[in-house]
């Protein structure tokens, strides 16, 4: 089986593309393979690659970047995804495209299901969705996979970005009112493999009874801050030295952002544990190995 694995240079395309069985044959899409921002050759390199299987990683993710670039944007967002499912419908080729919580305006206290309306705060979850959209309309076999929070051990993301902080100052201020799951590549890559690991038949029939959408998100749920005080404390539980001494929590109007960001991102895994059968760990669990692959990087670089 031929499968097509697009941004493979990020976070979730990376885990994706590690975690295929060895009798796949792995088409790792970066930018120079196949430019998400120029959709009108999207077919035309599909010809070429002849997928079996298409895992759609890619995405434009610079939210706050994004209110400044929203043609570009929709671009990768919108329009990309919609060139990949209609290719996809056309040569009968599953599709599995990742969106996000940020489709949802983050009202309310209780999680997020698939079939809630959804209500974007800002350009990046505007094109998000607008990319599920053009998914819908193009038919054929498809999942739309929604997760949150993502981060790992390597790349640009939150745990990276405390990591450096804390190692360079003395009180880190942390966004406290914002809720949701911290979701590891690694966790997704798992979940996606367990997926695929029946066969495309039983992939596609799973996909139909889900309606071609699930929350896919790591269990329980915390805050920026919860999330921030617990790499410091696993960091540290590590033996990785910090500079920091304080991590005080804050309200998100205490730090303003160009694009809003919804302060209930939980999201309800119910179909993904009855339909695919898939319990996520909880996030402190998915949390753990990231924690130790980033003290012993620190260890063989610096000595902690």
């Amino acid at each position: 089986m031929r499968i097509l694995v697009t941004g493979v240079t990020g976070q979730v395309g990376s885990a994706l593309a590690a975690r295929l069985a060895p009798s796949t044959t792995v088409l790792a899409a970066d930018r120079n393979v196949l430019d998400l921002a120029a959709p009108q050759t999207v077919a035309g390199t599909l010809d070429r690659l002849a997928p079996d299987l298409i895992l759609n990683a890619a995405a434009y993710t610079a939210v706050d970047k994004a209110e400044d670039e929203p043609e570009l944007a929709t671009r990768i967002n919108a329009e990309a995804p919609g060139a990949l499912a209609r290719w996809a419908a056309a040569h009968d080729v599953p599709l599995v495209h990742f969106s996000t919580d940020y489709v949802f305006d983050g009202s309310g206290s209780r999680a997020w299901r698939e079939d809630d309306t959804p209500r974007p705060l800002s350009v990046y979850g505007a094109t998000k969705l607008a990319g599920e959209n053009e998914i819908r309309a193009a038919g054929g076999a498809f999942l739309i996979v929604r997760t949150s929070w993502v981060y790992a051990a390597e790349g640009k993301n939150f745990l990276r970005t405390v990591v450096r902080l804390a190692r360079e100052h003395g009180e880190l201020r942390i966004v406290a009112d914002q809720i949701g799951a911290p979701t590891s590549a690694a966790l997704i890559g798992d979940a996606v493999a367990g997926m695929l690991s029946e066969g495309l038949e039983a992939l596609r029939e799973r996909c139909a009874r889900a309606g071609g959408l699930v929350h896919l998100a790591a269990s329980g749920e915390t805050s920026w801050y919860g999330l921030a005080c617990a790499i410091v404390e696993g960091l540290r539980a590590r033996g990785i030295a910090l500079t920091v001494e304080r991590v005080v929590p804050i309200v998100s109007e205490d730090y303003p952002t160009k694009a809003r960001r919804p302060q209930n991102s939980r999201l309800d895994l119910w179909r993904l544990q009855s339909i695919f059968r898939i319990t996520p760990p909880t996030w402190q669990r998915a949390l753990a190995p990231e924690l130790d692959r980033l003290a012993r990087e620190f260890i063989s670089t610096n000595g902690g």
